[in-house]
């Protein structure tokens, strides 16, 4: 039984013995007391001035006495105005402790058959180009999300809609075929995404030029600038080319379409390695080359029905302002579709595929406006969770440095932020002596943990709904509210718990009570059994930053503690156990916070 329900227990008794009234359970407010107060529990006390017929302190001074003669789990209490600030008894903090210390997945809800199917959508990467850091901030997201939700009872699918077909598509297969020598991965010794990358920059540099010379023609013959610039982008031949690709690869040229999936493949393949090294991972991935024919034919599913309408041109259209929005474009005229088209389709199959309960997007807050969309559609067309569908909104990452262009080829790419992430945590461990006494591979081990948690740490403290600057330098420090802080402390604790064994001292299952704790201990009893209000409020929000946030608040307290505080010089051998106990609890807790958001803790440091 939870301290607060106990207490709330022993409060009604009390209100019936002193006042003589039953009242509901709900009008006993516990909150945690103030710092600045002392106690661990405050009863408001206002309710409950109609029945004692008295005065705010005169009712908290007779509820706090009542409570500390009747209720063993009251050692004290004191009075401010209104507040009855209740101290819990030492022993109870200690059956709280042997509480968490008996559960190894303290916090963690596990689902059962009835729970709730909840799918997640997260990092929706182009086939034209390598990840990179907008797609890292939404990758650990998504991931983080899907962790949490599971965490919280659910049955959790993570998936992954990959974009793989469209004009940007057509522009790096192009660029391949005009300058690329039949150059392979192999070949050329770079992972497949970046290959066709390094191609899609290049389409962007010759299109530039193309469009150059053709502006400097039409007003050397009298067009002013602007009207140059549009004829000149209408009649690039290699934008020309590019369409003509497209169309072919809609009608489905079996030479454009060898050549598309070779090229795709190449970058499965890079994406597969970069995915792997980030830790993050799909249950099932959806193409939209396969996805949007889907949503065209849910498109004219819903035409026929009178649910959209078609222009004369032959596109087809929804009617949204009885909705307070605008008319939405869902097919071309000459029968393409578009995004809207394609996110259609990728519902219906998800929805043939699994019983979805709930659907979460992870899509950054550029798209708000479409999913607003997305979701009157899809409940139009009859989907169950349309109505309900969540859109994950995250802001932009950028470097200090600023923004970032694929086209340009400015793009902080993912593999090469994480292996200079991982090379940072190198020189720095290196400086810090961190890795003194180390075999070369436990010290690279060590490297990559420490790389890749300060990484995912920094993304993931900020509420997902800002826009961010990522810094490298300031991620990796050592201490501070950053990953490598949080796994340095857990490193020490498992460092304590390898010299207690050396020692010969062994951590029973039950930790006996009878000892006397310092406020220190016991709030950091209090902070280990709210850990599973932590992980509810981040599934309840969406917000995995309330569990990074928590995970430095846990060890900022527990460091203090091991400032203040003896463990294994402590002389009482019933404190010192205690203390132990404590320290592997907070250990435990730590990894299973920082688990949940994808980030890997080291045994050693």
């Amino acid at each position: 039984m939870k301290i607060e329900d106990k207490l709330t227990e022993s409060i009604l008794n009390g209100i019936k013995t002193l006042y003589n009234q039953e009242v509901p359970a709900k009008m006993v407010q516990l909150q945690k007391t103030k710092k600045e107060f002392e106690g661990h529990l405050t009863l408001v006390v206002f309710p409950f001035l109609k029945m004692s017929k008295k005065g705010p302190e005169q009712t908290a001074q007779e509820i706090g006495e009542y409570l500390k003669q009747n209720e063993p789990a009251i050692a004290n209490y004191n009075v401010i105005k209104g507040f009855l600030n209740l101290t819990i008894a030492s022993d109870v903090w200690i059956e709280l402790l042997n509480r968490i210390h008996a559960d190894n997945q303290w916090g963690i809800q596990k689902a059962d058959e009835n729970a709730p199917l909840v799918m997640i959508e997260y990092s929706s990467p182009n086939t034209n180009k390598p990840l990179h850091l907008g797609h890292v901030r939404n990758n650990l997201l998504g991931s983080a999300l899907a962790n949490i939700m599971a965490a919280n009872g659910n049955k959790v699918v993570k998936t992954n809609i990959v974009n793989d077909r469209g004009i940007h598509i057509c522009k790096s297969m192009l660029a391949w075929l005009k300058y690329g020598n039949g150059e392979t991965p192999e070949s050329s010794g770079k992972k497949g995404d970046h290959l066709i990358g390094d191609y899609y920059v290049a389409f962007d540099k010759h299109y530039k030029a193309e469009v150059k010379e053709l502006m400097a023609q039409y007003q050397a013959e009298g067009m002013n600038e602007e009207e140059a610039k549009a004829k000149a982008e209408a009649n690039s031949p290699l934008m020309l080319e590019a369409r003509e690709m497209l169309r072919k690869w809609e009608a489905n040229d079996p030479e454009v379409r060898a050549l598309w999936k070779k090229m795709n493949d190449w970058v499965y393949a890079g994406f597969d390695e970069t995915y792997k090294m980030m830790g993050v991972s799909f249950d099932k991935i959806y193409y939209e080359s396969q996805t949007y024919l889907e949503g065209k034919e849910k498109v004219m599913e819903g035409l026929e029905k009178g649910l959209f309408y078609r222009k004369e041109d032959g596109s087809v259209w929804a009617d949204l302002t009885p909705e307070g929005l605008d008319h939405k474009l869902l097919l071309r005229g000459d029968g393409t579709s578009v995004y809207m088209t394609q996110d259609i389709g990728t519902a219906k199959l998800r929805f043939q595929d699994y019983p979805i309960n709930k659907m979460i997007y992870v899509v950054g807050n550029e798209q708000n406006y479409h999913f607003q969309v997305l979701s009157i559609l899809l409940d139009k067309l009859g989907f169950e969770w349309g109505k309900d569908l969540v859109h994950f909104s995250y802001g932009m990452v950028e470097l200090p440095e600023g923004k970032m262009k694929s086209r340009e080829g400015t793009v902080v790419d993912a593999d090469d932020l994480m292996e200079a992430m991982i090379e940072t945590a190198k020189e720095t461990s290196n400086e810090l002596g961190k890795l003194d006494g180390l075999t070369q591979e436990e010290a690279d081990d060590i490297a990559r943990i420490v790389g890749l948690g300060a990484l995912k740490y920094f993304i993931l403290k900020v509420d997902a709904r800002k826009n961010m600057t990522f810094n490298p330098k300031e991620s990796i420090d050592f201490n501070g509210n950053t990953g490598p802080f949080i796994q340095y402390t857990y490193a020490r604790i498992q460092s304590i718990l390898r010299k207690a064994t050396e020692a010969g001292l062994s951590i029973p299952a039950v930790i006996p009570s009878g000892i006397e704790l310092s406020t220190k201990e016991e709030g950091l009893i209090q902070m280990l059994a709210d850990f599973t209000n932590v992980v509810k409020q981040a599934g309840t929000d969406y917000n995995p930053s309330i569990l990074a946030n928590y995970a430095y608040d846990l060890v900022k307290e527990y460091n203090q503690f091991y400032h203040d505080f003896s463990i294994l010089r402590e002389e009482n051998e019933a404190l010192k156990i205690f203390r132990l106990a404590l320290s592997l609890n907070v250990g435990k807790v730590v990894k299973l916070a920082m688990g949940l958001l994808g980030i890997e803790v080291p045994e050693r440091m």
